[in-house]
């Protein structure tokens, strides 16, 4: 486990903007870590979303870039003291580590998330009973205790499509998803026929990327794009692998990615087709249940 959790979005947002004033202002990093009684580290950590910036921090920091925008600075202030909050997940510290902590956090306040998904039903659609064999599958010496806590993580997460104002949440699954078979008939039988139930365009929208198509986009892998609303907001990628999670902010990097998923997109069955498909599947595991 990382030694320093990663950032929470809203530091990302007060560091990035930080970043921007002082730039905007022409103040070197060191004359800013002079202000604030620190070093260029410091100021470094703040704007890269990894170090928490006080009220004072960023009242002197503000003056010194001549910002005297009230809104702005409550703006800046609100955030950085909400992004000290410790969100739901805060109680399960014991069994996530600090990345997947810090991806809830990405997630939670996403306003849009693209998801590619090769190998599972994304954790955000899974039944109990599929999350349930794939949490034995992957820690096999999980307690019961523990695996009811990681279904209790799954479940606060799917909370967010139950919110006035849910994400967007655009899925593209490889069609080996639909035919990998977790748990036995009956397990598979459920979770494609939660699939079909909660499929809902625009808004919850999943397809399905076919056999025919060979080679695509996603062959490398499974990643999430998630979208912010605000201006100050970050783009960020997530991408899981066998020891931990990594995230790509860089825009470069984001827009890789979002390429990819158009791509993947283009590539896929259309939500209807998708749909026929996933519930011709679901019946064949019905048969055998």
């Amino acid at each position: 486990m990382p030694s320093n959790p990663r950032p929470t979005v809203r530091r990302r947002r007060v560091g990035a903007e930080l970043r921007r004033l002082r730039e905007e202002a022409g103040v070197g990093m060191e004359e800013a870590a002079d202000r604030i009684g620190g070093d260029k580290p410091k100021i470094s950590r703040q704007e890269n979303g990894r170090q928490g910036v006080s009220k004072l921090e960023i009242e002197a920091l503000l003056e010194l870039y001549g910002v005297s925008d009230e809104r702005l600075r409550t703006a800046l202030t609100t955030l950085a003291r909400e992004g000290r909050r410790k969100g739901w997940w805060a109680q399960y510290g014991d069994i996530l580590s600090s990345g997947f902590q810090e991806r809830l956090s990405i997630e939670s306040d996403a306003a849009r998330i693209l998801a590619f998904q090769p190998m599972l039903v994304p954790g955000l659609l899974q039944t109990v009973e599929y999350a349930t064999e794939v949490i034995r599958s992957v820690d096999k010496g999980a307690t019961e205790e523990q695996i009811a806590s990681y279904i209790a993580v799954r479940r606060n997460r799917q909370e967010i499509f139950a919110r006035e104002n849910p994400p967007q949440f655009l899925c593209l699954l490889d069609e080996a998803v639909l035919h990998r078979e977790v748990g036995g008939p009956p397990v598979m039988a459920a979770q494609l026929g939660k699939i079909l139930e909660i499929n809902n365009p625009p808004k919850l929208t999943i397809q399905v990327v076919p056999f025919g198509q060979g080679w695509h986009a996603g062959t490398d892998g499974a990643f999430n794009v998630f979208s912010y609303p605000d201006p100050m907001d970050l783009d960020v990628v997530n991408l899981d692998y066998l020891d931990g999670v990594l995230y790509l902010e860089e825009d470069e990097s984001v827009e890789r990615y979002q390429l990819a998923f158009d791509e993947l997109r283009t590539a896929a069955l259309t939500t209807k087709q998708s749909m026929e498909l996933v519930s011709s599947v679901q019946r064949d595991f019905a048969k055998r249940a």
